[in-house]
């Protein structure tokens, strides 16, 4: 199979050093690499080495790093670049342990940016200021929440050595999940996280036990036919026949930014549906409680006695008897937009478990478009772009004939 690259978008805001940053594209990119056996008997490659050691793949000025070869999931259709939002590091967490960001640790003559991957370890230069300032006053300094600082003091995961300070970021971990092989389109990667496009059919992680197939156990074959010993850490969910980008945390300090990111609401998910009937105003906010639907073990509805949920939509193309909305998450419950549509009076075509019907879609055309989220080590925000699955752009084409008859 074709080798896959996976292109990601930075957005950068505020100094660093000198001038302001603008817009940077990061890629996933990796190299060549030599034939290998792969789980489950398919044909694969033995990688050349691991992801490049710089924070989003590329280096502090911006030069490309390559990523390890061997990458036989084919090249994928949806891992188009977005332009940079006009946001800034304002946006961006301060994560040391007394929340100070990585410009605390610039003024303080630290360079975290320029942070290189040794194995299980991070390494940086100590600058002569910093020479006699104890372990963890120079933690303090680093975008480390306290929690993970203090666990790497206490089993000696923080070295320092001459001028020389060593980080154990990333021992070595045992999957939880048995590898299989699948085709992944990979959207982004780097040392701290991994971005797969996930395809309709598939679920993101078992919801039974000893069930196999779900992206957990693709994403499991990936980081072991590339030499990664890391868990399968998702920090966010589709539904079964929902397509888009999963963000994964490849260690520890990742996935406990991420799930403060996720509470703080600093991870940003867009969605493209089909819904139909024809959606009369232009934008508007779904306010509305859901909670378990009491007749129904797999089914949410709106009730007073739910929890909050909050979509944002706004209307992008209107058909004769379909209108193709774009929507924002403020909250994540579980169906969130299936159900506020449905509410709405516009369920999502294909989607019959909240009233939709299926002349135009054979699953509910549901799509995670765009995925915004904070680096965890650099603070920097980063977007992935995810291109409409065929069957859904092949719906739109439909759509979009002349003379169509309406398909109820």
């Amino acid at each position: 199979m074709a080798a896959r690259s996976g292109r990601g978008q930075q957005e950068r805001g505020g100094r660093r050093g000198g001038g302001p940053a603008g817009p940077q594209e990061r890629t996933g990119r990796r190299g060549g690499g030599k034939p290998g056996p792969q789980p489950g008997g398919k044909p694969g490659l033995q990688p050349s080495g691991k992801p490049g050691s710089q924070p989003g793949g590329r280096g502090p000025r911006g030069e490309r790093v390559e990523r390890p070869s061997g990458n036989p999931y084919g090249r994928g259709r949806g891992a188009a670049p977005l332009a940079a939002d006009a946001r800034g590091r304002g946006s961006a967490p301060g994560f040391g342990s007394a929340g100070a960001p990585i410009p605390a640790a610039a003024a303080a003559g630290l360079q975290p940016n320029a942070a290189k991957r040794k194995g299980e370890w991070y390494e940086m230069k100590l600058p002569e200021t910093l020479a006699a300032v104890p372990l963890n006053g120079l933690m303090r300094l680093l975008p480390i929440p306290a929690k993970v600082a203090g666990r790497l003091i206490s089993v000696n995961g923080v070295q320092r050595q001459g001028k020389l300070l060593r980080l154990k970021l990333f021992p070595e971990e045992r999957p939880e999940f048995e590898p299989e092989w699948m085709e992944l389109n990979i959207l982004y990667e780097d040392d701290f996280c991994l971005v797969v496009n996930k395809p309709d059919g598939i679920e993101v992680h078992p919801s039974a036990k000893g069930q196999r197939g779900t992206l957990a156990h693709g994403v499991a074959a990936y980081y072991d036919m590339t030499n990664q010993a890391c868990r399968v850490r998702h920090i966010h969910r589709l539904d079964k026949d929902t397509t888009g980008p999963v963000l994964y945390a490849k260690n520890e300090l990742a996935h406990y930014v991420f799930d403060a990111a996720m509470r703080e609401k600093r991870i940003e998910r867009i969605y493209t549906a089909l819904a139909e009937g024809v959606i009369r105003d232009n934008k508007g906010v779904i306010d509305a409680p859901i909670g378990q639907d009491r007749h129904h073990s797999t089914r949410r509805r709106v009730s007073e006695t739910g929890e909050r949920a909050v979509t944002r939509y706004e209307v992008i193309e209107r058909f004769a008897d379909h209108t193709l909305v774009r929507l924002r998450l403020e909250t994540g419950r579980t169906h969130q937009i299936r159900v506020h549509l449905s509410h709405l009076g516009h369920p999502i075509a294909g989607d019959g478990l909240y009233g939709g019907h299926r002349p135009i879609m054979q699953r509910q055309a549901l799509h995670g478009e765009k995925l915004v989220w904070p680096h965890p080590w650099t603070g920097d925000r980063l977007s992935v772009h995810a291109q409409l699955p065929d069957d859904f752009a092949a719906a739109l084409r439909a759509l979009r004939e002349p003379g169509r008859k309406p398909v109820r």
